[in-house]
């Protein structure tokens, strides 16, 4: 402090203040030396990120509703649930990018970086999706699908069949009603009713 009383600023001791801030960055560089070397071990060595083997159910909470107690556990009250991360998202999108996010990606234990490709690599994708687009082309085999085909003409023929003789039917009923009609159209004093069917 001042000597003097009539100084009204206040006045420090840097030696004092200095030995005190060396003795703190003493301190805190010893507290670092002893997390490295009890602490830390070797880096954790995470997988590259790979592609969902998996589909994520969105749609099966669409337009239902849940009655949600105190009691009911998390995973079930209301939202879509990370068992990974013990969490409860509210919506699908918010939902997605969680389970697109780092936190999750890091609790299944991988890393953000993704394997870089190989020209071998990607030769053998195509390969793959080669033989893949032909087992589907084998699949489709051309004798089956014609028989199909013939199958479904048969069906439509046969409804059409049906269709007409449920309108011979109508017609066959119009015209034994009709002859009530003709006895009524004679007594009222006029021939018919504007059908152009001859009997």
């Amino acid at each position: 402090m001042s000597q003097r009383p009539d100084d009204h600023r206040r006045k420090w001791d840097r030696a004092e203040y200095e030995k005190l801030a060396e003795d703190r960055k003493r301190d805190e560089r010893e507290s670092k030396e002893e997390e490295e070397s009890g602490k830390k071990g070797p880096p954790v060595k995470r997988e590259l990120l790979k592609q969902r083997e998996y589909k994520i159910d969105l749609d099966s909470k669409l337009g239902k509703s849940i009655v949600i107690n105190k009691s009911t556990p998390t995973s079930q009250s209301g939202g879509y649930y990370c068992n990974v991360c013990d969490c409860v998202v509210k919506d699908s999108i918010n939902f997605l990018d969680h389970i697109n996010g780092k936190k999750h990606q890091r609790n299944l234990g991988m890393s953000m970086r993704i394997e870089r490709s190989s020209l071998d690599s990607v030769k053998q994708r195509f390969d793959f999706n080669k033989k893949k687009m032909e087992e589907k082309k084998k699949e489709y085999d051309m004798a089956a699908r014609m028989q199909e085909l013939a199958e479904e003409e048969e069906k439509l023929k046969e409804y059409r069949r049906e269709k007409r003789k449920e309108s011979k039917r109508k017609i066959d009923e119009v015209d034994d009603s009709g002859e009530v009609n003709d006895e009524m159209a004679a007594i009222m004093g006029f021939s018919g009713f504007g059908t152009s069917k001859k009997k």
